[in-house]
């Protein structure tokens, strides 16, 4: 029953509320016909009237069919709202066609991880396969949809190490440029594409090793392969990316030199700031070495 206090809210806006749903999940839910006003159907943004009775059917959660498997990886902080992962370098964060088994989700079925996609339960942002350190995954819907909405709002803080091919020739900047599809390859990501999305890196070089630039990377925004396409674009490529680099990697180097080196966000629940550190993993930090 609607309150004079909720009168004037409009339908979309107290079903997230009521439900604990994003605002996009209770359109979908009007939309569906799933939500009555007094057992009439009504739109998104129709406005609450005191004394009104308004019904809806909660969605259930959905299943995920995934089976568990033994996939190496590091689990550095777990609660019943969320793991926090260190990935290692040659594993893929979810199924995908090629990549069906042996996935991090496949690692962590039997911990609990659920919200989003049943084929990909928890998982809030993704690391490329040849990309190691630290990721959130959520154990529940709730959890999922806060800590996206922390994601949206650009509440949660990562910042990587890259070892970059060339010396860069200033110490810090920011790189603001639209990334997209590439027009010619749909499987590249580019600057260079008619539908880019707003992209910003942020970057400090923190050494100088002969031939090369380390950098530590803090990204505002999180698109498809940004630091890779964002520091190719300016002629200084990811040392080891055969993608978007200069063809073969450096003798000593087999994946890319990117990591994720550190994590900070609200926890979704109490709010408090939490916040995780990775050391670079032992095969890029002998490489690093070997420079000097």
């Amino acid at each position: 029953m609607v309150t004079p206090e909720q009168a004037g809210e409009r339908l979309d806006v107290a079903l997230a509320r009521l439900l604990d749903l994003s605002r996009t999940q209770a359109q979908r839910l009007i939309e569906a016909g799933t939500a009555r006003v007094d057992g009439a159907a009504r739109a998104k943004h129709y406005v609450l009237r005191a004394g009104e009775e308004v019904v809806c059917r909660r969605p259930q959660p959905r299943e995920t069919t995934l089976e568990p498997e033994c996939v190496p990886l590091r689990v550095v902080y777990e609660d019943e709202w969320l793991l926090v992962v260190d990935k290692p370098a040659g594993v893929v964060v979810h199924p995908a066609p090629g990549h069906e088994h042996g996935t991090l989700v496949h690692g962590l079925v039997e911990r609990g991880i659920a919200g989003g996609h049943e084929r990909r339960p928890g998982v809030v942002h993704r690391l490329d396969k040849d990309t190691s350190g630290l990721l959130i995954v959520a154990r529940s819907e709730s959890a999922y949809r806060r800590l996206v909405e922390e994601m949206a709002g650009r509440l949660i803080e990562r910042t990587y190490l890259a070892l970059l091919v060339g010396e860069l020739p200033q110490d810090e900047g920011t790189i603001d440029v639209p990334i997209g599809r590439r027009m010619r390859d749909r499987k590249r990501m580019s600057i260079h594409t008619v539908a880019g999305r707003r992209a910003v890196t942020h970057f400090r070089v923190l050494e100088r090793p002969p031939g090369y630039s380390l950098v530590e990377v803090r990204l505002e925004t999180g698109r498809t392969h940004q630091i890779r396409v964002h520091f190719a674009a300016l002629g200084y490529p990811v040392a080891g990316d055969t993608v978007y680099g200069r063809g073969r990697r450096p003798e000593g180097l087999e994946r890319q030199f990117l990591h994720a080196t550190r994590l900070a966000f609200p926890h979704p629940a109490g709010g408090q700031r939490l916040a995780f550190v990775a050391p670079l993993p032992a095969d890029l930090d002998s490489f690093l070495k070997a420079l000097v």
